[in-house]
Protein backbone atom coordinates (compact mmCIF):
# COMPACT_ATOMS: atom_id res chain seq x y z
CA UNK A 1 0.00 0.00 0.00
CA UNK A 2 2.69 2.04 0.68
CA UNK A 3 4.13 1.90 -2.92
CA UNK A 4 2.84 4.88 -4.61
CA UNK A 5 3.94 7.63 -2.10
CA UNK A 6 7.17 6.17 -2.12
CA UNK A 7 7.33 6.02 -5.74
CA UNK A 8 6.05 9.69 -6.33
CA UNK A 9 8.85 11.28 -3.52
CA UNK A 10 11.24 9.17 -5.63
CA UNK A 11 10.07 10.48 -9.00
CA UNK A 12 9.98 14.09 -7.52
CA UNK A 13 13.26 13.89 -5.89
CA UNK A 14 14.60 12.57 -9.07
CA UNK A 15 13.25 15.30 -10.89
CA UNK A 16 14.58 18.20 -8.80
CA UNK A 17 17.92 16.84 -8.98
CA UNK A 18 17.27 16.45 -12.91
CA UNK A 19 16.47 19.48 -12.63
CA UNK A 20 19.28 21.54 -11.54
CA UNK A 21 21.53 18.79 -13.32
CA UNK A 22 19.80 20.19 -16.55
CA UNK A 23 20.42 23.60 -15.38
CA UNK A 24 23.55 23.77 -14.05
CA UNK A 25 25.55 21.31 -16.13
CA UNK A 26 24.12 21.34 -19.50
CA UNK A 27 22.88 25.00 -18.81
CA UNK A 28 26.86 25.94 -18.07
CA UNK A 29 28.16 23.78 -21.54
CA UNK A 30 25.64 25.45 -23.99
CA UNK A 31 26.61 28.96 -22.33
CA UNK A 32 30.63 27.82 -22.78
CA UNK A 33 29.38 26.87 -26.09
CA UNK A 34 28.28 30.45 -27.36
CA UNK A 35 31.26 31.80 -25.86
CA UNK A 36 33.90 29.78 -27.62
CA UNK A 37 31.35 30.66 -30.54
CA UNK A 38 31.07 34.63 -29.86
CA UNK A 39 35.21 34.55 -29.31
CA UNK A 40 36.02 32.85 -33.02
CA UNK A 41 33.54 35.27 -34.60
CA UNK A 42 35.34 37.73 -33.12
CA UNK A 43 38.85 36.59 -33.70
CA UNK A 44 37.81 35.95 -37.68
CA UNK A 45 37.18 39.70 -38.33
CA UNK A 46 39.91 41.09 -35.81
CA UNK A 47 42.62 38.82 -35.84
CA UNK A 48 44.71 39.26 -32.73
CA UNK A 49 46.79 36.54 -32.63
CA UNK A 50 47.88 36.97 -36.32
CA UNK A 51 48.21 40.91 -35.65
CA UNK A 52 50.24 39.87 -32.65
CA UNK A 53 52.14 37.50 -34.60
CA UNK A 54 53.06 40.26 -37.19
CA UNK A 55 53.35 42.88 -35.19
CA UNK A 56 56.98 44.40 -36.14
CA UNK A 57 56.20 43.34 -39.99
CA UNK A 58 55.35 46.53 -42.71
CA UNK A 59 51.92 46.75 -43.50
CA UNK A 60 51.77 45.58 -47.05
CA UNK A 61 55.25 44.97 -47.64
CA UNK A 62 56.36 48.12 -47.62
CA UNK A 63 59.37 47.78 -46.21
CA UNK A 64 60.47 51.81 -45.66
CA UNK A 65 61.12 53.69 -42.67
CA UNK A 66 57.53 55.00 -42.29
CA UNK A 67 55.55 51.73 -43.57
CA UNK A 68 57.72 50.25 -40.80
CA UNK A 69 56.16 53.03 -38.57
CA UNK A 70 53.09 52.77 -39.54
CA UNK A 71 52.62 49.64 -39.35
CA UNK A 72 53.58 49.36 -35.82
CA UNK A 73 51.51 52.35 -34.92
CA UNK A 74 47.99 50.72 -37.13
CA UNK A 75 49.12 46.91 -35.76
CA UNK A 76 49.06 48.25 -31.57
CA UNK A 77 45.60 50.47 -32.40
CA UNK A 78 44.49 47.03 -33.83
CA UNK A 79 45.27 45.11 -30.56
CA UNK A 80 44.09 47.66 -28.59
CA UNK A 81 40.79 48.08 -30.31
CA UNK A 82 40.68 43.93 -30.31
CA UNK A 83 41.77 43.38 -26.64
CA UNK A 84 38.80 46.07 -25.64
CA UNK A 85 36.16 43.58 -27.70
CA UNK A 86 37.53 40.61 -26.01
CA UNK A 87 36.79 42.10 -22.73
CA UNK A 88 33.80 43.61 -23.19
CA UNK A 89 32.73 39.74 -24.72
CA UNK A 90 33.98 38.50 -21.54
CA UNK A 91 32.32 41.06 -19.43
CA UNK A 92 29.17 40.33 -20.65
CA UNK A 93 29.13 36.39 -20.82
CA UNK A 94 30.64 36.46 -17.58
CA UNK A 95 27.30 38.33 -16.52
CA UNK A 96 25.30 36.60 -17.74
CA UNK A 97 27.01 33.52 -16.58
CA UNK A 98 26.50 35.06 -13.43
CA UNK A 99 22.71 35.61 -13.37
CA UNK A 100 22.35 32.51 -14.88
CA UNK A 101 23.65 30.52 -12.12
CA UNK A 102 22.03 32.97 -9.38
CA UNK A 103 18.39 33.06 -10.84
CA UNK A 104 17.43 29.20 -9.20
CA UNK A 105 18.85 30.50 -5.88
CA UNK A 106 17.17 33.96 -5.97
CA UNK A 107 13.49 32.19 -6.74
CA UNK A 108 13.87 29.96 -4.42
CA UNK A 109 14.86 32.67 -1.77
CA UNK A 110 12.07 35.14 -2.67
CA UNK A 111 9.63 31.38 -2.46
CA UNK A 112 11.05 30.80 0.93
CA UNK A 113 10.24 34.29 2.17
CA UNK A 114 7.00 34.22 1.05
CA UNK A 115 5.83 31.21 2.92
CA UNK A 116 6.77 32.75 6.40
Amino acid sequence: MDFAPVYLLQRFLYRVVDFFHHWYVDGSRAIAHRFIGALEAADRSLALKITIRYFFQPLYKDYTVIGRILGIIFRTGRILIGAVVYLIVIAIFALCYVAWVALPVIILAYAARGLR
